[in-house]
């Protein structure tokens, strides 16, 4: 097969271009997949067009408009997509606006998207993946009850807008971005060239009907090509349902948000009739916290503006082989290991022999610096056999000098620990002395001291 001049190869998976035909493509890996293009016009053919200016407007001539914002039953949803600090007034969803919902599979994403069609009402759900029965039967699990709501099964995003224009729904929801595709678009369902083309779409619909639409996405753990990870910059909002399977808690977490900040979360708990909202995280962290056990203490962890309390636990052990054993579960492993190295060779701690285990717990992922100061702590309580007590707090950052800094609003932190009975709390005050607090702050500078004190 020869190419031309005007002749291109691109593989209908992954889009990458050739300049000849190759069975396999060598970006995706996949087989059969590479198809001959012509091209449909030359630089010099776009230079002979003339194209007339675009009209401009001052930003003083622009007349502000104050968005009401489509408020749903759950406080924590509303809080990710704005909260009470936006211009409105209240938080909610911005009725144009294309949300993509981003997550691994089996996290809960068509529980909490069934939930939301179930609260506006005229909702419209349509189903790529699942028959309108299974539908029901899901809602009906989840003893959900919405007469208003709308379901179809279509996987043409052509006749998707169609229908959302029709209907003038407020909300539509699309489950999911993967199993849809464009007639106008070569390709199979899930590749990058459909996915594109989809979201522009959407994203047209959305602005021209002022229907806020929400589009599932599923996220693989290397974050393959098919994933969401390529609509980040086409959607308005940009949503990631976070946590372990087999644990309750989940974190939705904003990661781009042109009407709010992004730097909130929001937690639920995974119950039989779905997500629930978490009111009080850290209450709920600690309300199954067993005795008091050598290498368990408490930290404070800030997720977007909100404190966690949650807790670390430590168990070493004396290796059995040559080569001791680190794992990890909610922590870098790799951060682990900085810190059992500065432990051993600031603070003394004889660890080249034994193995260590550490566990946040809940599921949630610490991969804040204001842990490492409790991992530490956690370490040396189990590795001396010492208990820490119930009512101490402890959260600081720690260099590889066994120096440790300051964390970021750490007044916060305190009045957090304080709410939920804790008397003592151990880090680095890197300002001035906190004042009105009926709670003990110890200023600790280095490892060295934080044992001695301890």
């Amino acid at each position: 097969m020869k190419s031309g001049n005007n002749t291109i190869f691109i593989c209908s998976n992954c889009g990458a271009q050739y300049q000849k035909w190759t069975g396999r493509c060598l970006e995706c890996g996949k087989w059969g997949t590479v198809v001959e293009q012509n091209a449909e016009y030359s630089e010099q053919k776009a230079n002979e067009k003339n194209y007339a200016p675009t009209k401009t407007i001052k930003l003083s001539e622009i007349k502000g408009e104050n968005v009401k914002r489509q408020q749903t039953n759950l406080a924590e949803f509303d809080r990710v997509l704005g909260g009470p600090s936006t211009s409105s007034g209240q938080g909610g969803i911005v009725p144009g606006s294309l949300i993509l919902l981003g997550g691994e599979p089996g996290i809960g994403k068509s529980t909490l998207a069934i939930q939301l069609a179930a609260i506006i009402p005229n909702t419209l759900y349509i189903s790529g993946e699942e028959s309108v029965e299974q539908i029901k039967l899901r809602a009906e699990r989840l003893r959900l009850t919405a007469s208003s709501l709308r379901l179809a099964n279509e996987t043409l995003v052509e006749k998707i807008c169609a229908t959302i224009k029709e209907t003038k729904s407020p909300l539509a929801i699309i489950d999911s971005i993967q199993t849809i595709y464009s007639d106008e678009v070569p390709g199979e369902q899930g590749n990058i060239n459909q996915i594109k083309a989809c979201a522009v779409k959407l994203l047209e619909t959305a602005k021209s009907t002022n229907t806020a639409i929400v589009i599932v996405g599923h996220v693989t753990k290397d974050g393959e090509v098919a994933g969401p990870k390529t609509l980040e910059h086409l959607v308005d909002v940009v949503l990631y349902l976070e946590g372990e399977r087999y644990h309750q808690y989940r974190i939705l977490r904003t990661v781009k948000n042109r009407f709010g900040p992004t730097d909130e979360v929001g937690i639920f708990e995974m119950k039989e009739n779905g997500l629930q909202e978490v009111k009080n995280p850290s209450a709920s962290f600690l309300s199954e916290r067993g005795e008091n056990m050598p290498g368990s203490v408490v930290t404070c962890l800030l997720e977007g503006t909100r404190p966690l309390l949650v807790e670390i636990q430590a168990l070493v052990n004396k290796t059995s082989f040559g080569y001791p054993v680190r794992k990890a579960s909610g922590f870098d492993l790799n951060r682990l290991h900085v810190l059992t190295a500065v432990l051993q060779k600031r603070a003394g701690l004889n660890l080249a022999q034994y193995d260590i285990h550490l566990n946040v717990v809940g599921g949630i992922t610490a991969d804040e610096p204001a842990a490492d100061l409790a991992v530490c702590l956690a370490i040396a309580s189990a590795y001396k056999d010492k208990k820490l007590g119930a009512d101490l707090a402890v959260f600081g950052e720690v260099g590889l000098g066994g120096e440790v800094r300051g964390v970021t609003q750490i007044e916060k932190r305190v009045r957090e620990c304080e709410k939920l009975g804790v008397k003592r709390v151990i880090t680095h005050l890197n300002t001035q002395a906190l004042k009105h607090l009926n709670i003990k702050v110890t200023d600790v500078k280095n490892i060295q001291e934080l044992i001695r004190q301890t």
